[in-house]
């Protein structure tokens, strides 16, 4: 298996560059670019996206289209794109008519199989565009969205460029072992829900404090064996949010690697964090009581040690204060 990555599988004729009236662009005078196509594919390699062209052209090689007429203007046109920092790792073509029945002509997934096959393709960030519901069916075929140029919201390559760097971060994580049952959903980017049953009252509060100062959705259920004690539904539910996290951080394109200073009246947090992919957790503060309600104060660095490791992050946290409750928070 090798690293699944964000890929855009992108059609030729009448997505990339205009089609003409007679379906074939056989000659380099023909050979006209989609009205800021060169700006969005930069966004979206700048984000991170791999480019995979994919076309049919009816009965390339033979008398109604020569390789001789077709190579020209579509080599013209992959150098034009490289020059301005545009690569396609990819260019796959089927030649046939349709009647041919292969297996390679869109929809059908011949073209692309070695991408399912050796699992390359981020499933949930990645994309088919083009022009023609073949297009649109492609993309249910891979599994993947598709977005339909030229139709409704997806009328120029602008608006799909902000549509899909413009998708929100979510993550849902279901986590079941012998002692826990967990659900989790997680928004990055919509602090409007936040509701927190872990069947204790105080970790309850904190994960509350968390989501909101955080500036984060939070839906969280967790059923755990609280009638032995609190320690396994804590260190599950550090696993099962760092794993969120990692999931809808994806590849933490955009956003800062440290944070903060936080002091709480009396008590003074110095946390530092990085989103490295190196787990790492140090952990310096005494708290003065066993309990906060139903919460064992013993737990609090070992949340957040299951949380790094998780998440993979550096994370060093060192508090002081006086009242208890006001250090974990």
């Amino acid at each position: 298996m090798m690293k699944q990555r964000k890929i855009i599988f992108i059609d030729r004729d009448g997505t990339l560059i205009e089609e003409p009236e007679d379906k074939q662009i056989d000659h380099i005078d023909k050979l006209k670019f989609m009205p800021g196509v060169i700006s969005a594919l930069l966004q979206l390699r700048q984000a991170g996206y791999c480019f995979v062209l994919i076309s049919n052209q009816d009965g390339l090689g033979t008398s109604s289209l020569p390789h001789e007429q077709f190579s020209p203007p579509h080599e013209v046109m992959l150098r034009i794109f490289l020059s301005q920092g545009i690569a396609f790792e990819a260019v796959r073509i089927c030649p046939h008519f349709q009647y041919e029945n292969c297996d390679c002509r869109k929809p059908k997934i011949g073209l692309v199989l070695d991408y399912l096959n050796q699992q390359q393709i981020l499933l949930e960030h990645s994309y088919v565009i083009g022009d023609r519901q073949t297009d649109m069916q492609l993309a249910k075929n891979l599994g993947i969205k598709g977005i339909h140029y030229g139709q409704s919201e997806f009328i120029t390559w602008e608006k799909i460029a902000e549509t899909i760097l413009t998708q929100p971060r979510l993550a849902t994580v279901s986590r079941k072992t012998n002692e826990t049952e967990i659900q989790l959903q997680i928004n990055l980017d919509c602090a409007d829900q936040t509701m927190i049953d872990t069947g204790l009252d105080f970790f309850n509060h904190m994960l509350e404090q968390l989501a909101k100062h955080g500036g984060f959705s939070l839906v969280l259920k967790v059923n755990g064996d609280l009638e032995i004690d609190d320690h396994h539904t804590v260190e599950d539910t550090a696993i099962a949010l760092g794993n969120a996290l990692s999931l809808a951080l994806d590849d933490k394109r955009g956003i800062n690697r440290y944070g903060f200073v936080l002091p709480m009246d009396e008590a003074l947090a110095n946390i530092a964090i990085d989103l490295s992919g190196r787990n790492y957790f140090d952990f310096k503060g005494e708290f003065t009581r066993e309990k906060v309600g139903d919460f064992s104060t013993e737990l609090v660095p070992h949340f957040f040690r299951s949380f790094a490791d998780t998440l993979k992050a550096a994370l060093h946290i060192h508090i002081q204060g006086e009242n208890t409750h006001h250090m974990i928070e």
